[in-house]
């Protein structure tokens, strides 16, 4: 074989592997080379759908995107240490106060993307002459679980469970509080709904269950579970520095009641959280090219 036909066949292979290097590295022809982001997040409905947002997003962009669920204080921990990139659903001045309390020296807080949130203890409005978290001492026989007057709350390591066992206290509540999970709880809302039965849960705004159910909070005279919240996203230190553009489409992130509503709902109606993503972003593409342009 002559030396120039060895040259064109080299030339040939060269040119193959530096396609298939470029066609396996990219994501259906996005960039690549952007690097991975890390996001922990809980088993709430509403960090779900901000988190798995956010990932389809930034795929969409080029970045690979790594979910990890875990409870509220470990994933403080792990954005505050550097092992993790960002927190997409942080509650503040009052919700999450001790977590930020705790880390803001090692975390970096940037813009809200919802404000005016709630949260109390709530029960079905066909429940008229329930009104204040004092009134519940009135109806204990109403509430009984296990034989017990009890409120169905959520992860024992959330914010609103400990706000939630204060309320018991400073009201003098004869009430036990039962540990469980968003799922959990919402499954003993659903139950006695159905069945027009007494049950009062640990719930907040945003959520899917008030477009699906016709519930009232139960007025804080004391207001122990604070004013309203905005929501932030919180991000490891030098985070910014890494990654300008993300932290410049996040701070354009803005949702209302209506947008949130439908993206939380859409998650609930569908098994797959990545196709319920995909879903809501196709129907609100001028929204998401709002945040990212």
């Amino acid at each position: 074989m002559s030396r120039g036909k060895q040259v064109a066949i080299f030339a040939v292979i060269a040119a193959l592997l530096v396609g298939g290097i470029y066609l396996w590295s990219g994501k259906e022809g996005q960039e690549s080379g952007k690097g991975t982001i890390k996001i922990p997040h809980n088993n709430y409905v509403d960090n779900i759908a901000s988190s798995y947002l956010w990932k389809h997003i930034l795929e969409e962009k080029g970045y690979q995107v790594e979910l990890t669920q875990t409870e509220k204080a470990p994933a403080w921990a792990s954005v505050a240490s550097g092992d993790m990139d960002m927190l997409v659903d942080v509650w503040l001045p009052h919700t999450d106060k001790p977590y930020y309390n705790k880390y803001k020296d090692r975390v970096e807080r940037h813009e809200s993307w919802y404000k005016g949130t709630e949260l109390g203890l709530v029960v079905p409005k066909y429940m008229k002459d329930v009104e204040t978290i004092a009134d519940l001492n009135q109806y204990q026989d109403e509430f009984k679980r296990g034989g017990k007057p009890s409120i169905v709350g959520i992860d024992p390591g959330a914010s609103q469970m400990k706000l939630t066992e204060s309320a018991i206290k400073s009201y003098g509540l004869d009430y036990k509080l039962i540990e469980s999970s968003e799922p959990a709880m919402l499954t003993e809302l659903d139950n006695a709904y159905k069945k027009k039965e007494a049950v009062v849960v640990t719930l907040w705004n945003p959520h899917w269950a008030f477009n699906k159910y016709d519930l009232k909070y139960l007025k804080d005279t004391k207001k122990l579970f604070g004013d309203p919240d905005s929501i932030y996203y919180v991000t490891r230190k030098g985070f910014e520095k890494d990654h300008p553009e993300v932290v410049k489409w996040m701070n354009n992130w803005h949702m209302d009641d209506e947008a949130v509503g439908s993206l939380m709902k859409k998650m609930e109606d569908t098994d797959n959280p990545e196709k319920a993503v995909k879903d809501w972003v196709d129907n609100h593409r001028e929204l998401v090219e709002e945040w990212t342009k």
